[in-house]
């Protein structure tokens, strides 16, 4: 198995299109829980194996960004008992994954309501971004506190503080200006979003940024997912004909507008 994942991996990285951004809405960790008559918090504890494969995988594969959709805004919803042992939880895989990301030369990013996080995880978190700053391959970029629909909303509360102190004309307001107040301006958009659980939305996960996004949809559950799952994905994007509205485009062919 070891040499066709490496196989397929130098395979892959001959592409010139390979995508550069990858986001993934990882679904279905309380699924694979309840099929085995366990607590959802062993799916998201079986899921960990799931980003680390995905993360180095990734890495290897030259990728530019991987976008993780982490903790959304309504998972605050969630039952408190749920929402304390996720915070935990994501504490502890911030500690005993360093090593593993720096080694990797692996850079991390958040992006979200991070001041909803409870402090320690907060501290927890900073602190591991700021000790992989060093590095530089990829960002890993794990949307947390999340929600698409709050990004923009926030994004329109600064354009009206600009616009209010002087510093942004509003005759000069186009999709170039909104990008920019956004969490992540310098991040490309996402060239492929990869959903698993076989579930048909968005679930408010970068609306902006996924208006031309190719969308692939997987049936495994996100605690099943391994190389094969993410290689299947990059080949049904590179056989793909990218337009952008236009009339012809190039298969897989990036954009950069």
């Amino acid at each position: 198995m070891k040499t066709d994942v490496e196989k397929t991996i130098k395979e892959l990285r001959e592409h010139s299109n390979l995508p550069r951004h990858i986001a993934i809405i990882m679904d279905g960790n309380g699924r694979w829980a309840k099929s085995r008559n366990l607590p959802r918090i062993a799916g998201h504890r079986k899921g960990r194996e799931s980003v680390r494969t995905t993360v180095r995988t990734c890495a290897r594969l030259g990728m530019s960004v991987l976008s993780l959709y982490t903790f959304s805004l309504e998972n605050w919803n969630r039952p408190r008992a749920e929402v304390d042992a996720l915070m935990k939880f994501l504490r502890n895989v911030l500690k005993s994954e360093y090593l593993e990301l720096k080694d990797n030369n692996i850079r991390l990013r958040a992006m979200g309501r991070l001041d909803l996080l409870p402090g320690a995880t907060y501290d927890t978190l900073m602190e591991t971004i700021d000790k992989l700053s060093i590095n530089t391959g990829m960002i890993l970029n794990l949307c947390l506190s999340y929600g698409g629909r709050a990004e923009i909303a926030d994004a329109f509360k600064k354009m009206i503080g600009a616009v209010e102190n002087g510093e942004l004309d509003v005759s000069r307001l186009d999709e170039s200006v909104v990008s920019r107040f956004l969490y992540a301006p310098d991040l490309p958009d996402p060239d492929l979003l990869i959903r698993t659980s076989g579930e048909l939305r968005l679930s408010n996960f970068l609306l902006w940024q996924l208006a031309y996004t190719e969308i692939v949809v997987l049936d495994v559950l996100w605690p099943d997912f391994r190389e094969e799952n993410l290689f299947s994905a990059i080949r049904e994007y590179l056989g793909r004909e990218r337009r952008f509205g236009t009339v012809g485009g190039k298969k897989g062919s990036r954009h950069d507008g």
